[in-house]
């Protein structure tokens, strides 16, 4: 008699370090990092430069983790958006389980060493921001709600508030306004986005503005989320928060801003989306000028 052969399961995948790379979502963590580190040097204290680079690498650990456990809870409709699914967990390079403890092992990781190097109101705003993201947003409006990116854009928001609190122990008006602005940025930055893939997300059953609500009512919200972001950004400026050199550039890229949203808002052709995708990118640029600006401000009029 022939014996019966069970075959072998298959084995799980064996990740590289660049599928780890890809979980920390790399481009999204250049503007975290970089609005974390200016609100660290806005701050009106001296940081020691090792300090100062560790919480920064805190920061960046916490948001590379984020990007983690988010990809871990998404893996299903990632699979099914274009634009993702060459990611690591649907492409089937790595196993779930991986990225699961990846996110948690380096969210942990992050929190405790930014109380243990610089203070606990850093490490705990910056636990509270992975929550935020992961909880609020991830799990409980991204497949329920229109107003997934209003209300989870303030997971977006807080690596300036971290980089102040990380350098002074606490957090004033500033740092507010500044996560204020990127809260408020949030929504015509990713609604811009989401009308020219808006396919995918119908695909994937994410109920994004464009897919619920229709492109006329998407590019109403853009410009009316314009003003008061707007509003945020020049603020610190007439407030004397900051001095010329911020409020110079904040209130011309900011003019800018505003009448390329203006276009995507009156538009009424829907041949193409070239407005869409030119203010989805200035939008990336516009924050790095202003954050820049920020720190010009504090260093040369100090």
């Amino acid at each position: 008699m022939t014996p019966t052969v069970t075959p072998l399961s298959a084995a799980p995948p064996v990740a590289d370090w660049r599928d780890f790379v890809a979980l920390t979502k790399p481009r999204v963590l250049t503007l975290v990092v970089f609005t974390g580190l200016c609100g660290l040097l806005a701050a009106p204290v001296s940081v020691h430069p090792v300090i100062g680079f560790t919480a920064i690498l805190c920061i960046a650990m916490a948001a590379g983790a984020a990007g983690a456990l988010n990809q871990w809870y998404e893996s299903d409709i990632d699979a099914l958006m274009k634009r993702t699914r060459a990611r690591p967990l649907p492409a089937g390079r790595m196993a779930r389980e991986s990225a699961l403890h990846f996110g948690v092992g380096l969210g942990g990781f992050s929190v405790v060493l930014m109380g243990l190097a610089t203070n606990w109101v850093a490490a705990a705003i910056l636990l509270v921001s992975i929550l935020f993201y992961v909880m609020v947003y991830t799990v409980w409006l991204k497949r329920r709600t229109p107003q997934n990116i209003v209300i989870g854009g303030a997971a977006g928001a807080f690596p300036p508030m971290i980089g102040w609190a990380a350098a002074t122990g606490d957090v004033t008006l500033l740092p507010v306004l500044l996560f204020a602005l990127i809260f408020l940025w949030t929504p015509p930055h990713f609604w811009a986005l989401a009308l020219f893939v808006q396919t995918d997300y119908g695909n994937a059953g994410v109920p994004m503005l464009p897919v619920v609500a229709g492109e006329r009512v998407t590019r109403h919200q853009i410009g009316l989320y314009t003003v008061p972001m707007a509003v945020a950004a020049i603020a610190p400026w007439p407030l004397a928060l900051t001095g010329w050199i911020y409020g110079s550039v904040a209130v011309a890229t900011t003019a800018i801003f505003a009448a390329m949203a203006a276009v995507v808002t009156f538009r009424t052709s829907d041949e193409g989306m070239k407005p869409e995708k030119q203010l989805f990118k200035y939008s990336i640029l516009y924050l790095f000028i202003l954050f820049g600006a920020l720190v010009a401000d504090r260093w040369v009029l100090a």
